[in-house]
């Protein structure tokens, strides 16, 4: 009989992914845990694309949240914590590290990684085997979401059209209701008749402006 080569299980969602740590721990009083680094290993034969998702990305950035792996080799996946505060300590995040072939879109496989804030290292070794013991037993499924979408530190919400973009806009209109140069009978002083090209300008100008607007 021909034996027949071996080949790695690549059934959507059974691919052991190797990543540590397996949780992130970071400690309010101490700045040096406010950055952390997850290790992704690929110890297989083909080249692997991962990608990082969180349960709250804007608690967090990180770097290089997409990317591949080269096979026998390992990547690092910087995390920071941009949101230090009173309101968040003791609370579960988690991360998904989902990895997929190049050749292929579905997820090979995915690890969650659990991260939590304290409020400092130096609490009782009783309270702290506590907390320990809660964060590994917090099991719930949890929503993911694309870490990519909320890189940008200084984003902020959209609230409409500026006031520069109206007034344009405004400028645009009454610049058509202007007459046009040749016409005799308006009560317009002359130096405001506008050129058709002049108003052609006005038109294309209104036209963007109102796309903008309606994007907003």
């Amino acid at each position: 009989m021909q034996q027949q080569k071996r080949q790695p299980e690549l059934v959507e969602g059974n691919l052991p992914v190797f990543v540590f740590p397996t949780e992130l721990i970071f400690y309010a009083d101490d700045q040096s845990t406010h950055k952390q680094v997850l290790t992704l290993y690929n110890p297989y034969e083909f080249a692997l694309k991962f990608k990082v998702l969180c349960t709250t990305p804007n608690k967090y950035v990180v770097a290089d949240a997409a990317g591949t792996v080269k096979p026998q080799c390992c990547v690092d996946i910087v995390i920071r914590h941009r949101d230090v505060r009173a309101a968040h300590y003791g609370v579960i995040d988690k991360f998904r590290l989902q990895v997929s072939e190049q050749s292929q879109r579905k997820a090979l496989g995915r690890k969650e990684i659990i991260a939590t804030l304290l409020p400092s290292a130096k609490e009782p070794p009783q309270q702290k085997e506590e907390e320990e013991k809660r964060i590994k037993e917090h099991l719930a499924e949890s929503v993911f979401f694309e870490q990519t979408l909320c890189q940008p530190e200084n984003r902020t919400a959209s609230s409409g059209p500026s006031l520069l973009t109206v007034f344009l806009g405004i400028v645009c209109i009454a610049a058509l209701m202007l007459p046009t140069l040749g016409e005799m009978e308006s009560l317009v002083p002359l130096y405001l008749h506008l050129s058709v090209n002049q108003k052609l300008v006005a038109a294309y100008v209104l036209g963007l402006i109102t796309m903008v607007i309606l994007r907003t």
